[in-house]
């Protein structure tokens, strides 16, 4: 059984963008570079992932590339120090995270409710996540971009995450 994971990754400049304060303040930095979760770490067998494949690919080719618009710096406190940048909601983002915990992939969620973002600081002690949210919250964000491709990633002894196949989105916008 190996872990898996779904999401999407922004553009190069805007990784680099987002690795700048990700070097300080992110425990995962190391492990996989910024990005959109769709679907939460899952593990499956090997005989369940090529059907998940396949359903990943139908999914790729009904839906259509994704704009995405990062407005402004969040966070989870009080229930995590996690900080992050904030993705305004979007029909696609929604659809594709409700196909991604239907079946055949597993239907647990972390989470109830899915709230699009961007890592950037995690794991903090609430003295440093209360010395620097502040700061953050201050930095003017504003970052729109088209993402036409997700990712399946899978989990590495060592923790960091790396891509097993990448899905091109194919559908046509209505």
């Amino acid at each position: 059984m190996l872990n898996y994971g779904i999401v999407l990754f922004p553009s190069k400049p805007f990784q680099d963008t987002a690795n700048g304060l990700r070097r300080r303040y992110d425990a995962h930095y190391a492990n996989i570079p910024p990005h959109i979760t769709l679907k939460e770490s899952f593990s499956i067998s090997n005989e369940e992932l090529p059907e998940m494949i396949q359903v990943l690919r139908d999914i790729a080719r009904q839906c259509p590339p994704i704009d995405i618009h990062v407005y402004k710096v969040d966070t989870f406190f009080p229930q995590s120090t996690t900080i992050f940048y904030k993705l305004k909601e979007n029909k696609q983002l929604s659809w594709l995270n409700e196909k991604l915990y239907q079946e055949p992939f597993p239907t647990d969620r972390a989470h109830s409710v899915f709230i699009p973002h961007i890592t950037i600081a995690q794991k903090l002690q609430q003295a440093e996540h209360d010395d620097i949210v502040g700061q953050l919250k201050m930095i003017d964000v504003s970052h729109q971009e088209t993402i036409d491709r997700i990712q399946l990633l899978y989990q590495l002894d060592n923790e960091s995450w790396t891509v097993y196949e990448t899905f091109l989105l194919q559908g046509q916008s209505t």
